[in-house]
């Protein structure tokens, strides 16, 4: 895009966010539309498979730096259990992490089978059901109990495959 093209551009999107309107969280348009950023119509038209990965990513990253300031020590973790706090520090955000002082303090020890007990036994692994039982496995072992596909490519497919799989079975 040249600089007259880029000037007509953003020109655009002053005028779109003066008559959208920026709205950071989730809203109904006045049709009734689940919309959200500028005008962003999620009824009809969602979000695209980068922008879901960019949003990922950018929860990854937040939850990261949280646990960087509230626990420095997660980072001398193995692999598999930086994952598994990060993916409960992105499902239940790093505040309510924070409030699991025992699988913390098990965690910090080393003592990962005490650890995974301590993920099992809250009220967080009964709402998530086989999340919690995957993850407590993951860091009593130090490995997951099934294959993680490297690729996003298959990563994203085999997702897809298992979650449709689900649905149609009725979790």
């Amino acid at each position: 895009m040249d600089e007259v093209e880029k000037v007509k551009r953003d020109r655009l999107k002053a005028v779109l966010v003066r008559h959208e309107g920026l709205k950071l969280r989730p809203y109904r348009d006045t049709v009734g539309k689940l919309t959200i950023g500028v005008g962003r119509n999620l009824d009809d038209r969602g979000i695209t498979k980068d922008e879901a990965l960019y949003m990922l990513e950018n929860d990854i990253r937040t939850a990261e730096e949280e646990l960087d300031q509230r626990i420095p020590w997660w980072r001398e973790l193995d692999d598999v259990r930086q994952e598994v706090l990060l993916n409960m520090a992105f499902n239940l955000g790093v505040p309510k992490l924070m409030k699991f002082k025992r699988f913390l303090k098990a965690l910090k020890e080393g003592n990962y089978g005490q650890a995974s007990d301590e993920m099992l036994n809250s009220l967080w692994a009964q709402q998530v059901g086989r999340r919690a039982k995957e993850l407590a496995f993951a860091m009593r072992n130090g490995e997951y109990p099934f294959d993680v596909p490297e690729e996003e490519d298959k990563l994203l497919e085999y997702l897809n495959e298992r979650v449709w799989d689900e649905v149609n079975k009725g979790w």
